[in-house]
């Protein structure tokens, strides 16, 4: 290992790793670091909340790796019920971290922009603070409500200022993210580091297809994510009704695969649309059976609409569809071209009927579409891996901690005395 990740690596070291808005191991890029620091010689503790109908336990050991789960109900009702959910989430995260102890490290991923209020009372007993932003809660919140003036989103960006303020080392998803860190959060650019998601390799393994899946048609369509108001399924949903109604073509089956806060309207779209003989929705599924639809997909939708969130998110989607070496069809996004390449066609942002267009194109492509699978598989391979991902978290733990010895158990500092 180079330098920066032998010291990372120290042993005696603790990680404490805070996460608001899913369960862990869900959390799969979350999961990803928790293994790979406890790869490094890092003993890491995570605080998180009990999923619905997996990761139910309030206390659990896999895989080495401690976790410390708590009851919380999403939100509902508009701004009292999110305060609601984060009033409880911050009063169960500062509850568990006292009974964790001293650490070294303390890690929050956000949203929402909160957590730095328990990093910062760890902070005060010795603890460094690793931001992991996953989302840029300021666009989120314009790309879902489209209010830049209220005082809600004036709200949402004091609270990403203070949580820059506070980390010590910041963690970004991508260079955009990276470029917002340093640009607006103020963070020198030697703190700030690109850890990229990165699809698990061992989840996702193609296996035979299986014909039967596309439901006698010719084709199968296929979308993995979460069904939100930013995911852009409604605009799926319309291209592929533009699919049949202005293509003239009805030779697939599109199956959608995921949950979440739309799930039951895109249901509803799809049935007035007239597309209920079509369109299947899965729901969440195991692993099992998603990497069967994902292995008989000739084409795999990434529709997420141009709005300030999605041009400068990259989409684990995205990812995952190259891992299983399908050909991907997206609206034309900075950081989709950054993650894809050549192994995607880009519509003009929004464009239903070119979206569908595009579809159709590679519907009567095999050669295209093979060639776009392995350009996909062969960029997961490479340059957008997680060992690269991993080299970057441990180098930006290395530099978080210095040269400060590991915490003390008995609740004194971690810093090292003056000399």
């Amino acid at each position: 290992m180079p330098g920066d990740e032998r010291s990372a690596a120290a042993p005696g070291r603790r990680a404490l790793v805070l996460v608001e808005n899913l369960s862990v191991p869900f959390d799969r890029r979350v999961w990803q670091e928790c293994t790979t620091l406890r790869d490094a010689g890092w003993r890491v503790d995570v605080i998180c909340p009990q999923g619905g109908k997996r990761d139910t336990e309030p206390e659990a050991v896999i895989d080495g790796v401690r976790i410390h789960r708590y009851p919380l109900r999403a939100a509902t009702g508009g701004p009292a019920g999110y305060l609601r959910e984060y009033g409880t989430a911050l009063w169960h995260t500062l509850r568990l971290a006292r009974k964790v102890g001293p650490v070294d490290v303390v890690h929050a991923c956000n949203p929402p922009d909160l957590l730095f209020l328990p990093a910062l009372w760890l902070k005060r007993r010795g603890a460094r603070f690793v931001f992991d932003q996953h989302d840029l809660v300021p666009e989120l919140y314009l790309s879902r409500f489209g209010r830049g003036e209220d005082l809600l989103y004036r709200a949402v960006c004091a609270l990403e200022r203070r949580t820059y303020r506070a980390a010590d080392v910041v963690l970004a998803t991508n260079e955009s993210y990276r470029d917002v860190a340093v640009r607006r959060g103020g963070k020198r650019p030697e703190d700030v580091f690109v850890v990229r998601s990165a699809p698990d390799v061992e989840r996702f393994r193609p296996v035979p297809p299986e014909p039967e899946l596309k439901r006698g048609k010719s084709h199968l369509l296929c979308y993995l994510g979460v069904m939100g108001p930013q995911d852009g399924v409604d605009y799926a949903l319309r291209a592929l009704a533009k699919l049949r109604d202005e293509v003239g073509r009805s030779d697939w089956h599109a199956v959608f695969v995921g949950g979440g806060d739309t799930f039951d309207a895109m249901v509803e779209l799809s049935r007035r649309l007239g597309l209920t003989e079509q369109v299947e929705f899965t729901g969440r599924i195991p692993d099992a059976d998603l990497v069967r639809f994902l292995s008989t997909a000739d084409v795999c939708l990434s529709p997420d609409p141009c709005n300030p969130l999605n041009d400068v998110s990259t989409m684990n989607k995205v990812l995952e569809y190259m891992v299983m070496g399908r050909p991907i069809v997206s609206f034309d996004l900075r950081e989709a071209r950054v993650s894809a390449g050549e192994a995607a066609l880009y519509a003009p942002a929004d464009d239903e009927s070119e979206f569908a267009r595009l579809v159709a194109l590679l519907m009567d492509d095999p050669e295209r579409r093979e060639l776009m699978g392995k350009t996909g598989r062969e960029r997961i391979g490479g340059s957008l891996s997680w060992r690269n991902s991993q080299a970057q978290l441990l180098a930006a733990y290395a530099a978080a901690c210095g040269d400060r010895a590991p915490a003390d158990p008995t609740g004194r500092s971690g810093k090292r005395p003056r000399r």
